[in-house]
């Protein structure tokens, strides 16, 4: 029964689509009980893209109730994505087919509200776009970042086979 339960909620609260990277973190709220409230700054790599990297920097609550893992965190983040390698543009994103596609999230309360990021091509720019927002099953949030990654050549890389696009 317990199983069952513990399944249930994972399906409800979702997963986290990519592993991230913590890099640091600042204090902007203290509290008498518990971690202080925080900005967090994450790493984490496109996995269908390779090449491209992506910085956020997300709001989360301290105190006991976020030390416990119950509090709902603000729907405040940014992102930077940048080139970090030889782009390899796979065709289903070159073709524009998985526009939106979630490429990071991260659960923001105990239950219901997650952090994402979605993945747009923009092919008469040659770039990438990378948008972050905050969601509810009811009702989301307005605030969001966007952050474009354009499709350069990287010095020495080797063009990669056919299907696939190395710039």
């Amino acid at each position: 029964m317990f199983k069952q339960l513990l399944s249930g909620l994972a399906l409800i609260c979702g997963t986290i689509t990519v592993a991230a990277d913590q890099i640091g973190s600042v204090s902007t709220r203290f509290k008498w009980l518990g971690p202080n409230d925080k900005i967090v700054v994450e790493a984490f790599d496109d996995e269908d893209v390779h090449g491209v990297a992506c910085y956020l920097s997300r709001a989360k609550t301290g105190g006991i109730s976020g030390a416990v893992g119950v509090a709902e965190d603000t729907s405040d983040a940014s992102i930077a994505c940048r080139q970090v390698g030889p782009i390899r543009l796979p065709e289903d994103v070159r073709t524009g087919k998985t526009d939106g596609t979630e490429v990071f999230k991260k659960r923001t309360s105990l239950l219901f509200k997650s952090m994402q990021v979605v993945r747009f091509f923009d092919a008469r720019r040659n770039v990438l776009v990378y948008l972050t927002y905050s969601d509810r099953i009811i009702e989301g949030s307005p605030k969001n970042s966007i952050s474009v990654v354009p499709i350069q050549p990287w010095p020495g890389a080797i063009p990669e086979a056919k299907g696939e696009t190395a710039r």
